[in-house]
């Protein structure tokens, strides 16, 4: 079963959100996804400054099985990346949690109310 941190919002595109106290997103793939996806070889992470809109494919994770794309959960602009996962692909299959992608500052008006809780990420992947 795929570890799924309850305090974490999630997308049904398989997407981790946490949501930081300054309002700033923190922004990952769930462990669910890094499973299916097998051994991550490559990411390819925005660059901070780019404004996204909700939904848009953002950043990219090869594994040695396939390319998959990560999308923007909410409106925003990129604050963000982790070179360190850059650098060390295989961090996202070590601990999906851990390994974030990137940080989103939401627009004003962005709406977290469509994102998944656990029990609704859970029931999404079921």
């Amino acid at each position: 079963m795929s570890n799924m941190p309850a305090d974490l919002k999630y997308t049904p595109s398989h997407e981790w959100i946490r949501v930081e106290a300054d309002g700033t997103l923190t922004i990952g793939v769930t462990d669910h996804a890094q499973e299916a996806l097998g051994d991550v070889v490559f990411l390819e992470l925005p660059e901070a400054g780019r404004v996204v809109a909700a939904g848009e494919a953002c950043a990219v994770i090869e594994s040695v099985k396939a390319a998959s794309d990560i999308y923007a959960p909410v409106a925003g602009e990129i604050i963000d990346c982790n070179q360190a996962a850059i650098d060390a692909p295989e961090s996202v299959n070590a601990d999906a949690y851990a390994a974030w992608l990137f940080k989103l500052r939401p627009a004003a008006g962005a709406d977290l109310g469509g994102l998944l809780d656990a029990a609704g990420y859970a029931a999404a992947i079921a």
